[in-house]
């Protein structure tokens, strides 16, 4: 018998009745690659101006105009465009996130999601649960690190993706998190430097590091540049696994933990210890998965460490014992309004 508690807590699909909710789970890749076929070809760019019909929208990214319509349509199901008259689409709050240089733009991401490459990957999930294994150097024959250096268009992708996640990301943590009391503050594996920009930007006083591998490095001068803090910030170039560079009062690592397996994530968690000060501070910028049943995009964001770089998304008590197995010890988790949350670690 389904009791009170269970009506409350459960997820939209479980409302359904049993056979729509597996319906409707089991088809959600059909969405998932629609959506990602609209913002390939800019439909929501086409669209900034206002509403048009699916025949210019057809001229203006050379498809199929009846075909284009039973995609459109689809989306305009699920929140994603709106049909405002007979074969006529407008944007939704939704759709407006699908543009290309506006605040809060998620095109990037959805474009990586779903690129070929990493599809074929998700489709070897069952490889991934049978063996623990990552699915990415079963698919291509390289991890997926090393596959975005032999791949740089791919790696690219990637990049502005992980760019998207940040800038949305930013605010959320600026806001959460005092950072005030840190004089330099090194962005382990921080990419271009889009979250260490932000930080700086909302604190005058801080100076800041950013540290990647050299390829990575390349593109950050011109992020720093446009976001107005290159001058402030000392760049490093290196590989985490074999040493990182002291001199700073804190270490923030944003979405790189949970790319790794227990064993290279204390590995990676070690050298952070070495270059650490004696009173100063590891943040880790993670999602934080929540016990229990309730929905948590964590859950979902597990599969794809699952099956992509071989990594975890983990629970407090998981980043306490990781933490711990490096010499260093949780002192608190900081939630804030994105699915990030600061995981903040001192020497023990």
């Amino acid at each position: 018998m389904k009791t009170q508690h269970d009506a409350a807590t459960a997820t939209p699909a479980q409302q359904l009745p049993p056979e729509a909710a597996l319906m409707q789970l089991s088809t959600g890749h059909f969405i998932s690659q629609a959506v990602y076929v609209a913002t390939k070809l800019g439909v929501a760019d086409l669209l900034a101006g206002g509403s048009k019909s699916v025949a210019d929208l057809a001229a203006g990214t050379k498809t199929h105009e009846r075909s284009l319509y039973r995609l459109l349509r689809t989306l305009a199901s699920v929140g994603v465009f709106a049909e405002t008259d007979p074969k006529v689409f407008a944007l939704t709050p939704t759709a407006e996130l699908l543009r290309a240089n506006v605040p809060d733009s998620m095109r990037d991401i959805v474009i990586f999601m779903g690129e070929e490459w990493h599809t074929r990957v998700c489709d070897e999930m069952l490889y991934s649960v049978e063996t623990g294994r990552p699915a990415w150097g079963r698919t291509h024959g390289a991890e997926v690190f090393s596959y975005f250096e032999q791949h740089p268009e791919h790696g690219e992708i990637f990049n502005r993706a992980m760019t998207n996640l940040s800038r949305m990301a930013v605010p959320a943590i600026v806001e959460a998190y005092d950072f005030s009391g840190i004089d330099k503050l090194a962005d382990v594996a921080g990419g271009h430097g889009i979250l260490l920009a932000g930080i700086l930007k909302a604190n005058p006083h801080m100076k800041g590091l950013l540290f990647d591998v050299p390829s990575v490095i390349e593109g950050a001068p011109a992020l720093l540049g446009r976001e107005g803090v290159a001058e402030r910030v000392e760049l490093m170039r290196g590989n985490f696994f074999e040493s990182i560079p002291a001199g700073a009062d804190a270490y923030l690592l944003k979405h790189i933990i949970h790319d790794w397996d227990d064993e290279r994530s204390i590995a990676i968690l070690k050298n952070v210890h070495a270059a650490l000060p004696a009173r100063g501070k590891v943040l880790l910028v993670e999602i934080v998965i929540a016990p229990g049943n309730e929905p948590h995009f964590g859950k979902i964001q597990d599969l794809e460490m699952l099956v992509s770089p071989g990594g975890v998304e983990r629970t407090a008590e998981e980043y306490r014992e990781l933490l711990t197995q490096a010499g260093l010890k949780l002192t608190r988790v900081v939630p804030t309004k994105s699915p990030l949350s600061v995981v903040e670690a001192v020497k023990a």
